[in-house]
């Protein structure tokens, strides 16, 4: 099972070396690893991506809890959250296929952010699904280089993953 933690951590320098190193050390692979600052900028929060049984989680869990940068961590998993991933994909696009890779784009609701003599570089944002697909639907023109984030998520409604947990909001 995919489990997604939310981990708020002191934005201290190493503080993504000590997080990965434990995942590192104790075999676990992480399928996907986001890190930014939040609205406090003392603060940046991770959202990792990791498979595993629950015991698995635990252990993860239990490990990251040690380390000191460490403020708090929420697995996100089975409550309702809305995540979004970044592509960058740059095809092949001679003026011949140009209006077929258009329609593709708009199709998914993506953009083209630049054009090239011979190519394009289409920017899409959307689920981990949506992300697939405009990736599948791209193939044929001859992909020459993409560029994929990892997972970005956040509860939905009155529940928070932030320091300001006991803030209520207008949801």
């Amino acid at each position: 099972m995919r489990h997604i933690l939310a981990v708020l951590v002191e934005n201290n320098p190493g503080v993504l070396t000590r997080v990965a190193g434990l995942f590192s050390r104790r075999g676990y692979n992480i399928d996907s690893l986001t890190v930014g600052r939040t609205e406090n900028s003392n603060i940046s929060r991770m959202t990792i991506v990791v498979s595993g049984d629950d015991l698995v989680l635990e252990q993860v869990t239990k490990q990251l809890h040690k380390l000191i940068d460490v403020i708090k961590i929420n697995d996100i998993t089975s409550e309702q959250y809305v995540d979004r991933e970044l592509v960058l994909i740059k095809v092949g696009a001679d003026p011949t296929v140009r209006g077929e890779i258009m329609q593709i784009v708009d199709i998914f609701r993506a953009r083209i952010v630049d054009i090239g003599r011979k190519t394009l570089i289409i920017e899409c944002t959307g689920d981990e699904d949506k992300i697939s697909a405009v990736i599948e639907s791209l193939i044929p023109f001859g992909i020459k280089e993409l560029v994929r984030t990892g997972k970005v998520a956040m509860l939905r409604g009155q529940k928070f993953t932030s320091i300001n947990d006991n803030k209520e909001d207008d949801n």
